[in-house]
């Protein structure tokens, strides 16, 4: 491969990241013109699915993606993604009811899948030798890539609704898309597999079957159903069930989806656990800062998603300074160590600062110092797991950094905001959250406060996983990063596909 169709690989790459994370950000946009259009009647009790869907069929697919490119290698996987994340986005902007809309967004959700977690085993194998050992400039500027997708996607989510139709919110992954496929074919050569070997479609199948009963336990828990509700101890037990299935296929299948002998090499262990971690932290970050910026401020949920400008800004500013600091010596270890210290740092600070009445650039500059820690932490963590995984698995090693981040992502969110709820039960006047609008007089001043106060808690929550990805991370090679175990070298010039 010349060095000009590496360069155009990355940029096809880049631009595929920008559709994935620009698709769930601008939905949230736009809930209120599509329940509006379709079904004004009832469509606003379906709008968690229009998530939740996409979400589910996303999870759901990472573990045979990993395979699949390790099968049938990385560039049929990807454009096979490519165009079902494409028939989905169509069948979106064509949808003539909610049910219809929700059914296209889990078709795009299983293209979705592959959207991030294929692009960065394409990403791996377009990196030549002399990237080796996490000077990866392409991966770094993916975090610049990042950063400016996360942070304009709700504006170009209300400007499509406000001043076209929200169906282009849809259409317009179609023209980029089909782009973005056309250039994959010409100028994406990468190493194809000759000998088939058997998928474990069970595996998958069970690993499915636990991702979406665990997301949708986190989802409906302490929500649409008490935690101790039938249906949540039902997916409980499934999520239990279906986890321990799964293992014991993975020790007997010939061709695991996700074989766990990958949990014998240390950096991998490492890797996986921190970014589980990360996801969990991620969530609070964002999420609850939001929640803090609507409910004990006052701020509109259009106006309050600015405030992720900052967070964004940190993730830009250290993927663009990861190449420099790791030409002068910081090793895997170095960054996860600095990102989980930086993140916990902003974490503490908002926990100590966050009130009735904090300053709000004081809350955008601690928004830019967590951007800052997770930036660190996104694309080396990555990069980690690529160098140490075996060349043979490195798309199921890919996949499942992605995949242990969405479930992190959604026991994160689960488990702040059980703690959130009960703090305020007990300490709050009106006896939930959705009571505090409700309030007047003293008994708002006194559910503020009392709401500011299990926000604080959560924050805390969020400086605790962020030390213990810290002393995970010191586990991690002191000179290095993956001495001993790293893959063997890549090829210079892979086998065309």
């Amino acid at each position: 491969m010349t060095e000009t169709q590496r360069k155009v690989g990355f940029v096809v790459c880049l631009v595929t990241i920008v559709l994935a994370l620009l698709d769930l950000q601008i939905v949230s946009a736009a809930t209120v013109p599509i329940v509006r259009d379709l079904d004004p009647a009832h469509g606003i009790d379906k709008i968690p699915w229009l998530v939740s869907a996409y979400a589910l069929a996303s999870a759901a697919m990472l573990p045979l993606y990993g395979k699949l490119c390790d099968v049938f290698g990385p560039k049929r996987v990807f454009t096979a993604a490519i165009a079902t994340f494409l028939l989905g986005s169509a069948l979106c902007g064509a949808a003539q009811s909610m049910t219809q809309l929700i059914a296209a967004r889990a078709v795009q959700g299983l293209g979705g899948g592959g959207l991030m977690s294929i692009t960065m085993v394409v990403i791996a194998h377009l990196r030549g030798p002399e990237d080796r050992g996490g000077s990866d400039q392409g991966t770094n500027t993916g975090g610049l890539v990042a950063g400016g997708a996360m942070a304009i996607g709700p504006w170009i989510g209300g400007l499509l609704a406000d001043h076209a139709n929200w169906r282009w919110i849809f259409y317009v992954n179609v023209p980029i898309g089909l782009a973005v496929l056309a250039t994959a074919a010409l100028a994406l050569h990468l190493p194809e597999q000759h000998v088939r070997r058997p998928l474990d479609y069970l595996g998958a199948g069970l690993a499915a079957a636990f991702s979406s009963a665990l997301l949708l336990m986190t989802d409906w828990g302490g929500k649409k159903y008490a935690w101790t509700s039938p249906e949540i101890l039902a997916l409980a037990l499934t999520s239990a069930v279906t986890l321990a299935l799964f293992l014991w296929r993975q020790v007997r299948a010939p061709e695991p989806v996700l074989p766990l002998s990958l949990f014998k090499v240390r950096e991998l262990r490492v890797g996986f656990a921190v970014q589980a971690i990360l996801g969990g932290a991620m969530m609070c970050a964002i999420y609850y800062v939001l929640v803090y910026l609507q409910v004990a401020r006052g701020i509109a949920s259009s106006s309050a998603g600015l405030y992720l400008v900052p967070l964004a800004a940190g993730l830009a500013a250290s993927g663009l300074l990861t190449g420099p600091l790791t030409a002068r010596g910081w090793s895997a270890r170095t960054f996860t160590l600095s990102g989980t210290a930086t993140a916990a740092l902003a974490f503490a600070l908002l926990a100590t600062t966050t009130g009735p009445d904090t300053s709000l650039w004081l809350i955008r500059g601690e928004l830019l110092l967590a951007g800052a820690g997770f930036g660190q932490l996104v694309g080396r963590l990555i990069l980690l797991v690529q160098d140490s995984a075996p060349r043979h698995q490195l798309g199921v090693a890919t996949t499942a950094v992605r995949f242990f981040q969405t479930l992190g992502n959604a026991l994160g969110t689960a488990v702040f905001g059980s703690v959130l709820a009960r703090l305020y039960a007990a300490h709050g006047p009106g006896g939930d959250i959705t009571a505090l609008a409700r309030l007047t007089g003293a008994s708002r001043a006194d559910g503020i406060r009392a709401f500011v106060e299990a926000t604080q808690v959560v924050f805390w929550g969020g400086a605790a996983l962020m030390a213990l990805a810290a002393l995970l991370a010191l586990r991690l090679p002191k000179a290095g990063d993956t001495k001993g175990t790293a893959a063997p070298p890549r090829e210079t010039e892979p086998v065309a596909a």
